[in-house]
């Protein structure tokens, strides 16, 4: 995506970056676009000294449309949720300042879908993030939790963030690496 300058059409809440810290960005705030993967969007706000993250909600606030649903929340299925759907779930989610989802990053550990004793399933995953003192952990380990309780099916997600054992780039997937022009 090519860089692309807007106004704030209304206040909007936003996550500062790499801080994780929630402001409200006030209505007329020149901001630039610099990302606009998943559901979230990553804004350059030079008034505000730096980048913040908007999700999707507030997608009209900078002009945009809502993306609405996960696709397979709004196809809604059988109510029965496969690995495989928690995985595609989980390629929308997005490190704010890396174009990489967290698949592709090496940073879930592991994904476990058992069956929750009142009916529907649970789903538990361990990520890690790319640093420790990553503010936007919490932020990106919510993304992930949001994007999988819509599936249908899904009665509780749990999703932790642990560092055992600690990421390196080698953890990234073959299709991480072309992307970030990484070569083997």
């Amino acid at each position: 995506m090519s860089h692309e300058e807007v106004e704030l059409s209304r206040d909007c809440e936003a996550v500062q970056i790499p801080q994780g810290t929630k402001v409200t960005v006030p209505k007329g705030t020149p901001a630039v676009i610099t990302q606009a993967l998943g559901d979230t969007y990553t804004l350059q706000l030079p008034t505000m000294g730096g980048l913040f993250r908007v999700a999707d909600k507030d997608a009209d606030a900078i002009g945009k449309k809502s993306k609405g649903l996960p696709a397979a929340a709004a196809a809604g299925g059988n109510g029965t949720v496969t690995e495989e759907m928690v995985w595609e779930e989980l390629r929308q989610v997005y490190d704010p300042e890396i174009p990489i989802n967290v698949v592709d990053l090496g940073l879930i550990y592991d994904l476990r879908v058992e069956p929750h004793p009142s009916g529907g399933s649970t789903v538990q995953i361990q990520m890690t993030l790319t640093a420790q003192g990553c503010g936007m952990g919490p932020a990106i380990a919510r993304d992930a939790q949001s994007r999988i309780e819509v599936l249908p099916g899904v009665t509780e997600a749990d999703v932790q963030v642990v560092w055992d054992p600690p990421w390196t780039p080698e953890m990234i997937s073959p299709e991480g690496k072309k992307k970030m022009g990484i070569l083997d």
